[in-house]
Parts: structure tokens; C-alpha cells; sequence
């Protein structure tokens, strides 16, 4: 009976424990999906690296530029309007004046008008080879863009991922030298009670004071993909970045389906084959002078007092004109060599950016297959060592592994992670560099290239500002984030400025991240108030926060920011006199309250 009711008390709490995972599992789950949509994700940072970065700005205007340029060449297949008119004094002497009994001469007040219309009939097929030029080298320059975009986009991936891999770094030398410390702790309880010596304190003291200094190299290296994060995506690296899914779905089955793809879609081989077409339809105009030229043009002309004869003028005219030149020097025959050569040399190029496509392909697919053989190997090991390292510190505990034995595990289990950690991240980017090299990249992340408008001077001023502060140098950020009549704490007036800059730069989330975990705002819940000032950020266009007589005190771990708010933006403007209130937090000066008068 005894043994019935202990198994059934097992049973129920066998059934409670299963309850309480699963339950666990699924809070995890919700906490997990709600964090992940608060996360800035590789989509949205790549959209705002495409939207900002200034050499797709600059590609996008020249683009533009030769659409105008079609334009002007297809106005040679319409009729030209050409009118003149003149009037003011005039002296003849001639045969005319002579024989009506001036023989000194005449002056008199002249005055003419006359209108022309001018339609090329044939023109030795120039117009039609610069029309085809022209949109040739459009064709070549949207290609381009599409390629620049394409660079641009896998730099952002890049980033992104620089930036996941070493705060995934960061975050195992913190616990490797939390390991350190630990044992470190337990060696001097040791020592303290005598059954320890100090030499075993000294090492275990010297591996933690190393481990340390691996955890601030780490620190720096974070900092230094941050402000490359920066460069090439326009605003700082989100305190939250989103989990990224391999694109492993999207690769081809073999290294010759990707060249066939890239051979065929890759956007700067297509830019180079335009080229090649440009190149053509240049040389075919350098021929227009073999060919007579015929127009058709008419003229309209009225004159009065002309020549030094009184009266009036008139003569109107319809003609078919033919213009042929037979001799210039050998300029027609040098142009034709020209463009001969450049030609040739469209064609040279077309073959080096093939070359090139093919090579970066090749070793793009190279190091995914070789990080794709390692990454088995590696988790394996981690996991072998992970297993050891906690069969060394039991046998440690019983004096059957040395000291020695114990650190050395825990730096080879530390290095077993990073090493890990970093192929998993090259084997992730070695898939978006075989996306990229195919030209299918944008395609797979849903993006298209941008065609709007670069970013405008108060989008600049704003984003000066805002990379001032991210290098957290409180020198730099007095220099580049203070502005004139600024007082007080320089880190806390750049601090000020930032958050100036990212609600300019319309940067949500960094925006929010600004305001203290203890900030409470005047009306409603701190929920509510988030949810507002993302709406209307969001759909404020055009944002200027200017930023006046900015005055700082600070007291402690306390400061007050007083200046003069200049909002301006497509829908609304106000101008109000402001005072936040700031704490220092884990090393930042965050927003405690705010108010304005």
C-alpha cells in the first residue's frame, strides 16, 4: 500500500513538473516573439542603409540625370522654332543709297523680325544613334545603381552581423571571466581556511586579470563594428537587434547553378554589356558625316528701313535643304578610330567584370562550404569540452585534477565557443555573399533599390550629431554634439543633442531608448505614451529639432537640461521652452521626466 501511494504521488508530480515546463516553455516563447518585434531586424536596417547611404544618392541623381539626357536626345526628331527680331540705328552707303541722291550716305532706324521652322529630314542616322547612346548608358548607369545598392546591402548584412557576432563575443568573455572569478573566490576560501596555497591564488589571479583584458578587447571591437554600423547604415546599431535566418532555402543546389544565375542577373555585368551597347551606337554616329544631311525649313522675314532704303520688307520661304560636307581635315575619319577603340576598350572592361563576378562567387561559395564542414565539427567540440570542463571541476573538488588542469580547460572551453560563434556568423554571411554575388540578394530580402530623394541638409545635421555621441568620447562629443550658447556638462549636452538628433531622425527606437526605465509620463501609462510618440513620429515627415541656449547643471548622478525646443515638420511647428531632468544609469545619462513651459 506504501509503495501504491508513493507511486502515485510521483506520477502527480511528474504531471505538475510536465505542466510547469510547458507553461515555462510557452511564457519563453511569448516573451521571445513580443522582444523579437521590438527588435530592429536586418530588413529594416538594410531598407535604411539603401534610403540614406550617399553613394546611392549620388547614382540616383545621375540616373535621373540620363533620363533627361534621352530626352534631349529625341528632341533632334522634332522641329526646331527659331525667332529674331532687332531694331535701332544704321548707316549704308552703297548703290542703292547713291542712286536715290544720297551720296554721303543714309542713316536711318532699322527694324527686322523673322521667324524659322527647321525639321530634320535625314541626318546621316545621328539623332537615332545618339537616342540609342543615350539609352544605352541610362540602361548602363541603372545597372550600376541596382549593383551599387547590391554592395551596399551586403555591407549592411555584414554589419549586422558584425555587430550580433561580437556582442555574442562580449557576452562569453563576460562569462568566461564570471568563470575566472569564481574560481578565483573559491582559491581564496581555500587559502583562508589552509588547505590552499598562494601560488595557486597568484595564477588563478593572473588568468582572471587576463580574461578581463580579453573581455575589454572585445569591448573595443564591439565599439569599432558599431561605429562601421554607423558608416554604412546612417544611424547607430539598435540596443536590440533582431535574430537573423539563414537564407539557405534561397542558395542554389551547386556552384555552376550560381554562376549561371549570376552570369545571367549579376547588375554590373548587365551595366558593363550596356556599356559595350553604348559604345556601339557611338561608333555608328561617329559615321554621320559619310551621309548628306536634309532638312526642311521655313522662313519668315519683315524689315523696315533697311540698307538705307525707306519702306517695308517681306519674304517668306519653303525649302528642302541638302548639306553635304566633303572634306574636314581627317576629323571624320580620326572619330571613327576613336570610338573604334572605345569600343573595344567597353568590351575589355565587360570581360574583367566577368572575371571579377566569377571570382567572388567562387570564393564566396568556398568559404560557405568550408564554414559549413566546420560548424558540425566545432559544436561537437564545445560540446566535449563542455562535458570535460565539468568533470574537471568535480575532480578538482577531490583533488584529483591540478589547478593548472582547471584554468586550462576553461580557456579551451572559452576558446571552443568563440570559435564557434564566429563560424557560425561567417557561414551566415558567406550565404548572403553567394546571394550577392548571383544579383539576387535585394530580390530575396524584398527590396528594391531606392529611387527617392537624398537625404536633405537638416537630415545631415541631425545625423552629425547623433554619430558625435555614439563614439562617446565626452571631448569629441563637446566638439562635434554641442552647439553654440551650450553650457555645462559636455556628456550630458551631447547626450541632449542626440536625442534631439534621433527624434529628427525619425529613429524610433533609439528615441525611446533615451527615457529612463523609471520615466513617467505627465498623463497615462508609460505603454500608452510609447505607443503615441511612435505614431506620431512615424508619420511626421520632414523632422527639425532645433536645440536653443542649451544650459546643463549637474549634481551628482543627477542633472537638469534647460534650453529652447524649436519643433518643425510638414504638419505642425511649435516652439516651447524645455527642461529635462536626467539620472546616470549603468554608465548613460537617461531621461527621468520631462516638461514644457
Amino acid at each position: 500500500m506504501p509503495n501504491t501511494t508513493n507511486k502515485g504521488r510521483h506520477k502527480v508530480q511528474g504531471t505538475i513538473h510536465r505542466a510547469a515546463t510547458a507553461l515555462a516553455v510557452f511564457l519563453i516563447m511569448l516573451v521571445g516573439r513580443s522582444s523579437a518585434e521590438e527588435a530592429t531586424s536586418l530588413l529594416a536596417t538594410v531598407q535604411q542603409a539603401l534610403a540614406t547611404h550617399p553613394d546611392i544618392r549620388v547614382q540616383t541623381n545621375e540616373l535621373q540625370a540620363r533620363a533627361k539626357e534621352i530626352e534631349q536626345a529625341r528632341a533632334g526628331y522634332k522641329p526646331r522654332v527659331d525667332v529674331t527680331a532687332a531694331g535701332g540705328w544704321e548707316w549704308n552707303d552703297n548703290a542703292s543709297t547713291r542712286g536715290a541722291g544720297y551720296g554721303d550716305g543714309r542713316s536711318l532706324v532699322r527694324k527686322e523680325a523673322g521667324a524659322k521652322l527647321t525639321q530634320m529630314l535625314f541626318d546621316g542616322y545621328a539623332t537615332d544613334s545618339e537616342v540609342g547612346r543615350q539609352q544605352a548608358r541610362y540602361e548602363s548607369m541603372r545597372r550600376r545603381l541596382d549593383g551599387t545598392s547590391l554592395n551596399v546591402a551586403l555591407d549592411a548584412v555584414k554589419s549586422y552581423l558584425d555587430v550580433l557576432r561580437h556582442r555574442e563575443l562580449l557576452r562569453l568573455s563576460g562569462e568566461n571571466l564570471r568563470a575566472h572569478e569564481r574560481t578565483e573566490s573559491q582559491i581564496r576560501l581555500r587559502l583562508e581556511a589552509g588547505v590552499g596555497s598562494s601560488v595557486d591564488l597568484e595564477q588563478v589571479s593572473g588568468r582572471r586579470a587576463n580574461a578581463d583584458a580579453s573581455r575589454i578587447s572585445d569591448v573595443v571591437n564591439l565599439k569599432d563594428v558599431e561605429t562601421k554600423y554607423l558608416r554604412t547604415v546612417g544611424v547607430p546599431a539598435a540596443a536590440k537587434l533582431g535574430a537573423v535566418r539563414a537564407p539557405d532555402e534561397a542558395l542554389p543546389r551547386s556552384l555552376d547553378e550560381a554562376m549561371q544565375v549570376a552570369l545571367a542577373e549579376h547588375p554590373t555585368l548587365l551595366s558593363a554589356k550596356a556599356d559595350i551597347e553604348a559604345a556601339m551606337a557611338q561608333h555608328e554616329a561617329a559615321r554621320q558625316n559619310d551621309f548628306p544631311k536634309l532638312d526642311f525649313e521655313l522662313g519668315a522675314n519683315w524689315g523696315d528701313d533697311q540698307n538705307g532704303l525707306e519702306g517695308t520688307n517681306k519674304d517668306m520661304s519653303a525649302l528642302v535643304r541638302l548639306r553635304y560636307n566633303l572634306y574636314s581635315g581627317g576629323r571624320d575619319s580620326a572619330r571613327k578610330a576613336q570610338t573604334a577603340h572605345l569600343l573595344n576598350e567597353a568590351k575589355e572592361v565587360r570581360n574583367q567584370t566577368y572575371r571579377q563576378v566569377v571570382e567572388s562567387l567562387r570564393l564566396s561559395w568556398a568559404a560557405y562550404q568550408a564554414t559549413r564542414s566546420q560548424l558540425g565539427s566545432l559544436r561537437d567540440y564545445v560540446r566535449a569540452t563542455s562535458a570535460t570542463r565539468k568533470a574537471y571541476g568535480k575532480q578538482f573538488n577531490i583533488g584529483k585534477r591540478t589547478l593548472v588542469d582547471l584554468l586550462n580547460i576553461e580557456n579551451e572551453l572559452f576558446e571552443a565557443r568563440r570559435s564557434l560563434v564566429n563560424a557560425r556568423y561567417d557561414n551566415l554571411y558567406a550565404q548572403f555573399r553567394i546571394l550577392a554575388g548571383m544579383g539576387q540578394l535585394l530580390q530575396q530580402l524584398k527590396t528594391p533599390t531606392p529611387q527617392g530623394p537624398g537625404r536633405g541638409d537638416d537630415e545631415l545635421e541631425a545625423f552629425g550629431q547623433y554619430a558625435a555621441y555614439d563614439l562617446k568620447t565626452p571631448e569629441f562629443a563637446a566638439k562635434g554634439a554641442g552647439g553654440k550658447g551650450d553650457s555645462g556638462d559636455p556628456e550630458v549636452v551631447a547626450r541632449v543633442r542626440a536625442w534631439a538628433a534621433a527624434w529628427a531622425l525619425r529613429d524610433v527606437d533609439r528615441y525611446l531608448a533615451f527615457y529612463s526605465r523609471d520615466f513617467k509620463p505627465r498623463h497615462g501609462s508609460r505603454a500608452a505614451w510609447e505607443r503615441a510618440r511612435r505614431r506620431v513620429i512615424g508619420r511626421a515627415r520632414n523632422i527639425r529639432v532645433d536645440i536653443e541656449k542649451l544650459k546643463v547643471s549637474v549634481k551628482g548622478n543627477t542633472a537638469i537640461a534647460r534650453f529652447r525646443q524649436r519643433y518643425r515638420a510638414d504638419n505642425y511647428r511649435d516652439t516651447s521652452n524645455k527642461v529635462l531632468r536626467l539620472r546616470r544609469e549603468d554608465g548613460r545619462w537617461m531621461i527621468v521626466s520631462e516638461s514644457n513651459r
